[in-house]
């Protein structure tokens, strides 16, 4: 377990939701001493992408941790997620 890293998940949403933008940190340093962070680490997750055009925040989510589905098995504890379209990003 804790295998891993944040560049598996910027690899697996690369493929699954083709992003315009995309930045993944690792949060776990934040959290040591937490009851959570011996089950797994802590990330969190900014993603543009058109995948998410029309969908509601919980949609967006759930298609992140589809994306996600054996990595979070593998370790992630918790993820932050920001989720938004191209079309959302300030101008």
């Amino acid at each position: 377990m804790n295998g891993v890293t944040a560049a598996r998940i910027e690899a697996a949403l690369r493929t699954a939701l083709q992003p315009a933008a995309l930045e993944v940190q690792d949060d776990s340093h934040l959290h040591a001493g937490h009851a959570g962070a011996r089950e797994g680490r802590h990330f969190s997750v900014r993603i543009v992408s058109e995948a998410f055009t029309g969908h509601s925040r919980v949609v967006r989510h759930r298609l992140v941790y589809d994306a996600l589905r054996s990595l979070v098995a593998e370790g992630i504890h918790a993820l932050a997620i920001e989720a938004r379209t191209p079309a959302e990003l300030p101008r």
